[in-house]
């Protein structure tokens, strides 16, 4: 039910955007809804598999309160400005705009609380888990009521249609503002039930913590040089294309949150998560530093071809193309070598260790040497509790050779 609620508004808002005009961009609104459906998708197909989940529930109900918020949204903007009058019941959409955000903020809240099992992490947690539950229905109750003109990503300037006046709005509306604020330590809480959970957990429950919470460092990472971007360059309108490129595609990276709780909650190839990490430590500095050394080089190498020609050359774009491509190789080993060393120590170790012994065994003709050198390997690289080594000799005796 929740989540073909929405789907409906969902629906409902691409098509009544799509009417508002020719601000309208589809791919844009294709890649909003995405990002909205892909959590209820995911909950549903949790549930498929283990019906009683309260992760699956959180991951269905989670993004209701921001699809119903972008539906209303949608018709406030058609039934108020772009086609005034053509809709029934705009002020009431404007007030479904108001509040709705507030109930996804805790269902997320909630949904970094208990994951992986459902459970809390010790009973003193439940104050924390209440304490979300009473700032969802102060933020919700204010946000409701509060008088004043709505926020004003709603496209266009409005007051909210069912705000008090008076002394009771004088107070709702400084209260509203204060709990939109209050959402920065719930989350920060949130961080902190997570660090606490990964450092005691064991097994199976660590690996899917890391892949919940990798997936939500990467989120928060594009979102902070999002900000970056946006704090440099002030609006969308002064992004040069690789900015413009970006923002496209990290708004819409929180895809990657429910994908990965999926998995962990499923347990599908759990043990792929320490390779992605370690690959995305490897490639994500190297693919940096590329882009870096070629955008440099062709506009130095251009600014070379202006000095000497006084004209540009494509030249310049197939020797930073060249370049690269040679340096992709050394620079990868080298990427992965410092990672291995700094954030893999044991298996650096371990492969120094074996490479080592590899090079002795080449040289070593001696039994017994032997022997205490494969054991002292195998204990530096797997440290086993026990160790012992059992040689198979040939009591067969040997045929007497002829004089």
């Amino acid at each position: 039910m929740a989540v073909a609620a929405q789907v409906a508004l969902i629906v409902a808002g691409l098509v009544l955007e799509a009417l508002a005009g020719p601000a309208f961009s589809l791919p844009d609104a294709v890649g909003r809804a995405a990002s909205i459906l892909a959590f209820p998708a995911v909950g549903l197909f949790i549930l498929s598999r283990r019906p009683r989940h309260p992760i699956g529930w959180l991951f269905c109900l989670a993004n209701l309160g921001w699809a119903l918020n972008n539906c209303a949204g949608s018709y406030a903007r058609y039934a108020l400005a772009s086609s005034p009058g053509s809709l029934p019941a705009g002020g009431v959409a404007v007030w479904l705009y108001t509040w709705p955000g507030s109930v996804s903020v805790a269902l997320f809240v909630f949904l970094g609380l208990l994951f992986p099992d459902g459970t809390l992490l010790a009973r003193r947690w439940r104050y924390v888990a209440w304490s979300v539950v009473v700032w969802s229905a102060i933020a919700m109750l204010a946000s409701a009521f509060a008088p004043g003109p709505v926020d004003d990503t709603i496209g266009f300037g409005v007051g909210n249609p069912l705000g008090i006046a008076g002394p009771i709005g004088e107070v709702l509306e400084p209260i509203a503002g204060l709990t939109q604020l209050l959402a920065i330590p719930l989350f920060a809480v949130v961080a902190l039930c997570l660090i606490l959970r990964q450092l005691r957990a064991t097994g199976q429950e660590r690996l899917q913590l890391k892949w919940f919470t990798s997936s939500v460092a990467l989120v928060v990472s594009i979102y902070m040089f999002q900000a970056a971007i946006f704090v440099h360059y002030g609006s969308p309108a002064a992004f040069p294309d690789w900015a413009r490129l970006y923002y496209a595609l990290s708004i819409r990276s929180d895809v990657l949150i429910p994908i990965a709780a999926g998995i962990a909650i499923l347990r599908y190839r759990l043990y792929d998560i320490d390779l992605i990490i370690n690959r995305a430590l490897v490639y994500v500095p190297l693919s940096a530093m590329l882009g870096l050394i070629y955008v440099g080089s062709v506009v130095g190498m251009q600014a070379l071809f202006r000095a000497l020609t006084g004209q540009e050359s494509t030249l310049a774009v197939v020797i930073s193309t060249l370049a690269i491509a040679g340096l992709f190789s050394p620079l990868r080993r080298r990427a992965q070598a410092l990672v291995d060393r700094r954030f893999y120590r044991k298996k650096y170790d371990a492969a120094k260790t074996l490479a080592s012994f590899n090079s002795r065994l080449r040289e070593e003709t001696d039994l017994d040497t032997l022997s205490d050198d494969v054991l002292g390997v195998v204990r530096e690289t797997m440290q086993p509790a026990h160790v012992s080594l059992w040689l198979h000799t040939d009591t067969a005796t040997e045929a007497e050779q002829p004089n």
